[in-house]
């Protein structure tokens, strides 16, 4: 059995664990070590994670399974458009992919999206995740390649989207 809650201040170590144990299995085939552990830095900083949660700039949604947080989802308006809302993180611990979780969760964005009355989703997705599958089978398309600057580094991605 499982269960969604939205995240507060008080799980951002809850969420920085799946997220630390989530991106090193997905991310080691496609990007060095150096890069992994710099964007963890700063994309999962407790500062960067409590600040979302405490303002509301990403409502986070934490999926439990047996009373065990195993995945997450983030998600907020555009900032260049609040027409349209973007899934900024989704991520489900190795051991429970497969499940569905994904799905569920995106779901759950895509519900939470149209009860703001907006009808459009983004999400960006590295140009070599092989869940760039997973998304177009969930209904989304690339819209257009986005190349990102973090830091000295790059993230190299697809923005995909998906009409409500």
């Amino acid at each position: 059995m499982y269960f969604i809650i939205k995240a507060t201040p008080n799980d951002v170590e809850t969420i920085r664990d799946i997220a630390e144990k989530t991106w090193r299995h997905t991310y080691s085939p496609i990007l060095e070590k150096e890069q992994i552990n710099y964007m963890l830095g700063e994309i999962y900083s407790v500062e960067k994670i409590t600040s979302q949660l405490k303002h509301d700039t990403q409502i986070y949604l934490l999926l439990i399974e047996d009373e065990k947080p195993v995945a997450f989802a983030a998600y907020s308006p555009r900032e260049e458009d609040s027409e349209i809302y973007k899934l900024h993180k989704l991520y489900c611990l190795p051991e429970t992919q497969g499940k569905g979780y994904g799905k569920i969760l995106i779901n759950e964005v895509a519900a939470k999206t149209l009860d703001a009355g907006k009808h459009t989703l983004d999400l960006n997705v590295n140009r070599h995740n092989k869940a760039k599958s997973f998304y177009e089978k969930m209904g989304f398309e690339v819209a257009y390649e986005e190349d990102i600057p973090i830091g000295k580094y790059w993230m190299n991605d697809y923005v995909m989207r998906k009409v409500l």
